[in-house]
């Protein structure tokens, strides 16, 4: 949720509102129909995580209300790609489009790092990794909080909820939305401190949304939801995105009655400040579908199907009998299997009396159809076995597991080279937040290329419009700096850190460090595509330089 202060919103009282009860009411009515356009997706969201929780048998209870067994097959596979995203933590690179801007592209590239890693990305960037795969979408807010740092303000960037997000039916790309509305419920007592003049107006939940099923108790009786309403306006050749708080009927804020943001809007970027990463994307929409909307037929037919194999293994190994009404046999002695003596009646005991029950084991086939069932959601999830390390068929050698490993992450790559897409996306944001907000200087600690702790102190200046040097005479104009974010993935797998590292040693043994050989070793580098290729090549010329080399 964004935040503002009730001063801001007292400095405002003196001007004309554009925004009021009318305008309210409008948005509330546009919210109901985008709640209700969306509804379908909302009964998936919640279907699907139903599903990764191993929850799905709630629905499929039998006759007898007799709950079925799971099995975690969808479960394995969901997280093995997790884990495949965690191998690939992204990172940026900021490059300038114009040479002049160079060093300040270097200092983003160092600051970025710092601002995600004060919101906890690794934490933000594994759940929206969750998201992706069970959802279909990962949602990312990034948001100026003007009350972090002890009023400084600071970026925000956090993972949003879809089932609270709703946006114009119809469209393709989140940007393209006339409105944008995040619904979110509020403690009541937190809102009458923040807003005293809601006193007596709290209490209704007029703008319920769908919810997660939680394992505790959840208490919603004491809260009331507040909607967070972003639409775009044109404004001569710009368009600007505005920000509008309510409550009910009642306003919090609204960024058009503010005179500091009226005409230049909430954000400069003129973007909502949402990144959608759909995992396989639909038409019409921004959104996509995941993993469990593909596996979790072929997991129903597996958990179906093992409820009866077990169930038919569980009959064979325990014997069953019929007994006659009268017969001579002690029933509950003969079934306590403690007892040494069973009592009968009568001077005989025959079949008349008591008589074991055949059993007809299944046959193998529908063993057969279960494994089957598991191998297709294997193959349909490219969860296959030496994805996680198993191989089959003798294979022992290091170097062809890893092959084998990097030929079945294709998938998992491709999936991957989205989210790429929408870090891309977020670290724009990021930029072009710092270039309207850090207008105070801060402190950042970055490390440097020989692991040492460097203090920054860095601000905006650089990133506001510059003024170029006219040619001839001629007045300069302005030009704001423009930068372009290249996307790599921060490597964490063991086996790639270990190919890294042979590359280094092989390079080693073939004499490229040898300064002498620079020039032919140099030429050989254009030629390879590996990673740090850069830095390998600029060692490479120091070695050259340090020992009164040429490399022409």
């Amino acid at each position: 949720m964004e935040t503002k202060s009730t001063k801001e919103n007292e400095n405002s009282a003196n001007f004309l509102f554009t925004i009021g009860e009318e305008e309210i009411r409008k948005a509330a009515e546009i919210l109901s129909k985008y709640k209700s356009a969306k509804a379908k997706l909302d009964s998936r969201v919640l279907e699907n995580e139903r599903w990764f929780r191993l929850r799905h048998w709630e629905q499929m209870r039998s006759e007898k209300d007799k709950v079925l067994r799971h099995s975690a097959w969808l479960f394995n596979s969901i997280i093995n790609k997790h884990a495949d995203f965690m191998d690939s933590e992204p990172e940026c690179t900021v490059l300038p489009r114009e040479s002049s801007d160079a060093p300040e592209a270097e200092r983003l590239t160092d600051v970025l790092p710092v601002i995600l890693e004060r919101n906890n990305w690794h934490s933000v960037y594994s759940d929206g990794a969750f998201q992706k795969l069970k959802t279909g979408t990962a949602v990312y807010s990034v948001l100026w909080d003007s009350e972090s740092d002890m009023g400084l303000g600071e970026i925000s960037v956090k993972n949003v909820d879809i089932l609270k997000l709703f946006w114009e039916p119809g469209i393709r790309d989140i940007q393209s939305s006339k409105n944008l509305f995040l619904v979110e419920l509020q403690d009541n007592d937190v809102l009458l401190e923040s807003y005293p003049f809601l006193e007596g107006k709290l209490g209704g939940n007029s703008e319920e949304t769908s919810v997660f099923t939680y394992d505790d108790s959840v208490d919603t009786s004491e809260k009331s939801a507040v909607v967070d309403w972003y639409y775009k306006k044109k404004s001569g050749k710009r368009t600007l995105v505005h920000y509008c708080k309510f409550t009910g009927s009642t306003l919090l804020y609204a960024s058009e009655n503010d005179p500091e943001y009226m005409d230049r809007g909430w954000y400069d970027h003129g973007l909502y400040p949402f990144v959608f990463d759909p995992l396989f994307k639909e038409e019409g929409t921004p959104v996509g579908f995941g993993f469990i909307d593909i596996m979790k037929d072929a997991q129903e037919e597996i958990d179906l199907l093992g409820n009866e194999i077990v169930r038919n293994a569980r009959l064979g190994a325990r014997k069953r009998y019929f007994t006659r009404v009268e017969g001579a046999v002690n029933e509950e002695e003969f079934s306590d299997f403690d007892r040494d003596f069973i009592h009968v009646s009568g001077s005989s005991i025959g079949e008349e009396s008591i008589r074991e029950i055949g059993f007809t084991p299944l046959s193998g086939v529908y063993v057969t159809v279960l494994n089957n069932k598991i191998n297709e959601l294997k193959e349909t999830s490219g969860n296959r076995d030496f994805a996680q390390g198993s191989t089959m068929g003798g294979v022992t050698s290091g170097t062809a597991i890893t092959a084998l490993q990097e030929a079945g992450n294709k998938l998992s790559r491709d999936m991957i080279s989205s989210t790429y897409n929408a870090f891309s996306q977020l670290c724009s944001i990021c930029i072009e937040l710092i270039r309207q907000f850090y207008t105070v200087p801060r402190t950042v600690r970055i490390t440097g290329e020989e692991g040492e702790l460097l203090y920054r102190v860095y601000d905006n200046k650089a990133l506001n419009a510059l003024e170029d040097g006219g040619d001839f005479g001629l007045e300069g104009v302005l030009r704001k700096p423009v930068f372009d974010v290249k996307v790599r993935a921060h490597k964490k797998n063991v086996y790639s850190r270990a190919a890294s590292n042979a590359d280094a040693v092989s390079f080693f043994s073939m004499g490229f460090f040898d300064p002498g050989r620079a020039k032919e070793a140099l030429a050989c580098m254009e030629l390879l595509d590996i990673e740090n290729k850069e830095k390998l090549k600029g060692i490479l010329k120091k070695n050259a330089e340090s020992s009164g080399g040429a490399l022409l």
